[in-house]
């Protein structure tokens, strides 16, 4: 048996362990490596069983006696035995034929790997005389048993010790050393290498007892940086006594560098082979002689780096601001895929129908990839690929405020990427006169042709949603007729989604418009004049199931039982009294075939809808109406249609005392008008559209669910949302690189699990280079709010005092009749709890959100984007809102008592202690 292993035996790399097993995975590249040797730990394990002692590595008390202690102690009295000490004669006699000094070092076998690199955990010794070889290996081993380094395994999760491989390399008395990165373990940066130098020995440097100079050089060798301290002391041998000492460096040498430029490059380049060799960054100690040649004398992996971005990396914008109310919290794969997959067909679409060259969206053909990313499981705008599809219209610059108007957007993009963006758009069309004039026509043409556009596509979804001309209905469809099925939506609606794409384009621009002429010709110095002159529009759907649900409510008074039941039964004791109450059914089921696709996150496919689950709208209905038949002082009477129009026709009045003497801009403002309400409503109605498009999607793939579960393909139909929208597809015509759907779902099953247990990433933060290695963090931590009052965007005006109620999950709330409601995000499905709200504070969204529009058209006093509101307030907590300046003012109880000399009564289902002061309309 062998004991001893030179570079030659690479092939033995379980037995060469860490730091030799580099090295002599680097002899091939015949990089300048001092000669060296390892002892293997069969010479431990001989030595051992020449005391008649037990395996080392067998400490597990089932398998060995021995416990760590008892291995230190063992060690204590160990030598080697006599066939390793002939061994290493012999190959210390073939490294040192002349006596030379060695260093004697640790080489385990998980050290200076990937992951763990062992730094300074186990012993080394320098400069040691042939004939103490013997003795140095053994107090290697035992430092293989140290507390520390048990400490250390412990920590990381590491299994139990094993005895250390052991390299001894012949010394180099370095004149200089130190170390060098092949990337910069700082800032992350790949393209950047660091070198830090020293004057004698690399343990001055390792110790942190003086300081080093350093320099940063690119890819290019340009020493880009370059940073030189004093270096008063040195680390040296003295052979006199025998030992490594501190000495004065020349006076001469204190201020000058230590290395020349030539130096620096060859050893920022030698660390770079040694990374371009093993594939990933790298860390190397090194060495020069007082010959000036260099030596590599150990390298490792840079373990920190793994996770760090690298700054010089493409730079990307992620932001939630307006999306959060389509797909808050974590969402599924098939949601995700599918969405993506939306957004990019439509938004190069619509590129198109904008007169857009087709060359113009090729070159842009990554960018639709990327208009959305999926962000440990949450979904989020890649907000540069939402400017640079903008840019490619005519008026950019102002379009862009628009944009971050109707998003939500809070920040100001990057200087340098706006000046990119602005230049590089019009430096191209100054260049290309007809591709701007074509754009303007296009903008030209599709205005006028935007209502014919609009008929025909309701038309068209019309004929893609109807069943009828279908042979069987999708409960009996093969998984391939489903499949077929969903490729005709996909193709009928989907890649053709154009009149909802420009009447969203259109009502952005003229929305705008509107603020910023409200703003300057009005005097509108709080930015809300415009929201009060668009509500009341009527004719808006998304108002209707809250109408639905006041109507459901007032037949349920009728019979005080059955509104009991409406709020506190089970859905299998409410059904059966639903079929006695014939008009209340009637309704009810009318409401479902309308809107039992509306629900809670209702663009997320694997959201169960009012047709899974309709127990939220009859508790919702239940509760509205057990409020009705209670007396509540200072109540508001809900007057939806007197209150909208008592704010449209206020602000209309305001507009025409402004403008009045300007009939130019009257006549101006009037167009602009008429556009902004038509293309506002005519947005939320056709979102209605979109709601019930995918609402059938959903049900396409809730069938494929149960055709892949009943074929053994899932273990749950619902697995099939683990799965993306390609998978499925691709695993029923025969193109799937995966056909493992269960392993592929328990696996994404564990990692989305994951993702709901961490805490959310940021609202808006920045990645570069790879997006899964950053921290998904802002740059800046928010501070918390703090004091009496917070500002947001408000919607619609009215001021509100009443206490809150924060809801989070409205699936399993009950909102109290007359509280304010408190939510980090709203969608379409929140409005069954908007009929109770005396006013709604909402910490995201925007001014064209659902939220902001459903309250403006039912007159309830809103506050949108409101930072921190959620967390600043709690349940029960007293404020006064003001729906036209956004602002929200927390107030005590005793405040309320102190403006109001009636009584305040409880309500008799609620705890808090007052019912709200109502102004709505700025007291109309």
């Amino acid at each position: 048996m062998s004991f001893i292993l030179q570079a030659s035996d690479a092939n033995a790399a379980n037995q060469l362990g860490g730091k030799a097993g580099a090295l002599a995975a680097l002899a091939q590249k015949k990089l300048p490596i001092p000669g060296w040797f390892v002892v293997t730990p069969t010479a431990f394990d001989r030595s051992l069983a020449d005391r008649g002692l037990a395996d080392h590595s067998l400490i597990e008390a089932e398998r060995s006696p021995l416990t760590p202690t008892e291995v230190r102690t063992a060690l204590d009295n160990l030598h080697l035995s006599e066939s390793v000490q002939a061994e290493l004669r012999t190959a210390l006699a073939a490294l040192c034929p002349k006596g030379e000094r060695v260093a004697v070092r640790s080489s385990a076998i998980d050290e200076d790997g990937a992951q763990h690199s062992f730094a300074g955990q186990l012993d080394s010794f320098l400069f040691v005389e042939p004939q103490d070889v013997a003795k140095r290996i053994v107090d290697v081993w035992r430092s293989g048993f140290s507390d520390r380094l048990l400490a250390y395994r412990q920590e990381n999760q590491l299994d139990l010790p094993t005895a250390p491989a052991v390299l001894v390399q012949v010394m180099v008395d370095a004149q200089v050393s130190g170390v060098a990165f092949s990337a910069n373990p700082v800032t992350g940066q790949r393209a950047i290498a660091l070198v830090s130098a020293v004057y004698g020995l690399g343990t001055a440097l390792v110790s942190g007892e003086v300081d080093a100079d350093s320099y940063q050089v690119n890819r290019a060798g340009e020493i880009v940086s370059q940073q030189l301290v004093e270096k008063r002391s040195a680390h040296r041998y003295v052979p006199d006594r025998q030992e490594i000492a501190s000495v004065e460096v020349d006076s001469v040498l204190v201020q000058q560098p230590v290395l020349t430029d030539e130096q620096v490059r060859a050893i920022a380049n030698l660390a770079r082979q040694v990374e371009a060799h093993f594939g990933r960054p790298q860390d190397i100690e090194w060495a020069i002689d007082p010959f000036g040649k260099l030596y590599l004398l150990q390298a490792r992996p840079i373990t920190a780096l793994a996770q760090m971005p690298n700054p010089d990396g493409v730079l990307n914008i992620w932001d939630n601001s307006n999306i959060a109310e389509s797909y808050g919290g974590v969402t599924t794969p098939l949601t995700f895929s599918f969405a993506r997959r939306a957004y990019e067909e439509v938004y190069r679409q619509f590129c198109q129908i904008m007169g857009v060259p087709k060359g113009a969206i090729a070159q842009h053909d990554s960018t639709f990839h990327r208009m959305l990313g999926l962000v440990q499981g949450r979904i989020y705008y890649n907000l540069l690929s939402w400017y640079r599809v903008l840019s490619l219209l005519p008026g950019f610059t102002v379009n862009r405020r628009f944009m971050e108007q109707m998003m939500g957007v809070r920040e100001e993009l990057p200087a340098e990427i706006l000046t990119e963006l602005i230049g590089a758009n019009w430096k191209a069309r100054l260049q290309d006169g007809f591709r701007l004039m074509s754009s303007i026509a296009g903008l030209l043409r599709n205005y006028f042709t935007l209502p014919q556009q609009i008929r025909r596509f309701y038309q068209r979804l019309e004929r893609a949603l109807d069943l009828s001309h279908l042979p069987t209905s999708l409960a009996e469809m093969r998984p391939d007729e489903l499949a077929a099925y969903y490729r005709s939506l996909e193709g009928q609606l989907l890649t053709r989604w154009d009149a909802p794409l420009v009447n969203d384009f259109f009502a952005m621009i003229f929305y705008g418009v509107l603020r910023k002429l409200t703003t300057q010709w009005c005097g509108d110095t709080e930015g809300t004049l415009q929201n009060d002159l668009v509500s009341g529009e009527g004719g808006m759907i998304s108002a209707e199931p809250a109408r639905r649900v006041r109507q459901l409510a007032a037949i349920a008074t009728q019979d005080q039982t059955f509104v009991q039941l409406l709020c506190r039964g089970s859905l299998d004791q409410i059904l059966p009294k639903i079929e006695l109450i014939p008009v209340f059914q009637q309704q009810y089921q009318e409401y479902l075939q309308k809107f039992g696709d509306r629900c809670l996150e209702e663009l997320k496919l694997e959201s169960p809808t009012l047709y899974d689950d309709p127990l939220v709208l009859l508790r919702s209905v239940g509760q509205l109406a057990q409020s009705q038949t209670q007396s509540f002082p200072f109540q508001r009477e809900f007057k939806e249609l007197n209150a909208t129009t008592s704010l449209r026709q206020q602000a209309e009045a305001t507009v025409k005392q402004s403008l009045q003497g300007h009939p130019l801009r009257r006549l101006i403002f009037s167009w602009v008008l008429k556009n902004a309400r038509e293309r506002v409503r005519d947005r939320e109605n056709l979102r209605f559209e979109r709601t019930r498009l995918f609402g059938r999607t959903r049900q396409v793939f809730v069938e494929l669910g149960k055709r892949f579960y009943g074929q053994d393909v899932l273990n749950s139909p619902r697995d099939i949302f683990y799965l993306e929208l390609d998978e499925i597809l691709s695993f029923i015509d025969g193109t799937a690189t995966c056909t493992d759907l269960k392993g592929l779902v328990a696996l994404r099953q564990a990692e989305f699990e994951r993702y709901r247990q961490l805490p959310a990433p940021g609202d808006r933060f920045e990645t570069h280079g790879i997006v899964y290695q950053n921290s998904f963090q802002p740059k800046a931590r928010v501070k918390l709010a703090d004091g009496d009052s917070l500002k947001g965007t408000g919607c619609c005006p009215g001021i509100v005092r009443a206490p809150v109620q924060v809801i989070t999950n409205p699936r399993q709330a009950t909102l109290r009749q007359g509280s304010i409601l408190v939510a980090e995000r709203t969608d379409p499905g929140w409005i069954m709890l908007f009929p109770a709200a005396a006013g709604l504070l909402v910490e995201r969204g925007s001014l064209l959100s659902h939220s902001a529009i459903v309250a403006r058209e039912m007159g309830i006093p809103a506050i949108v984007s409101i930072p921190q509101v959620t967390q600043w307030l709690k349940d029960g907590d007293w404020v006064e809102m003001d729906g036209s300046t956004g602002i929200v003012r927390r107030i005590a109880v005793e405040a309320i008592a102190q403006d109001y000399s009636q009584e305040i009564t409880p309500s008799p289902n609620s705890s808090d202690s007052a019912s709200p002061l109502v102004e709505v309309g700025n007291g109309q």
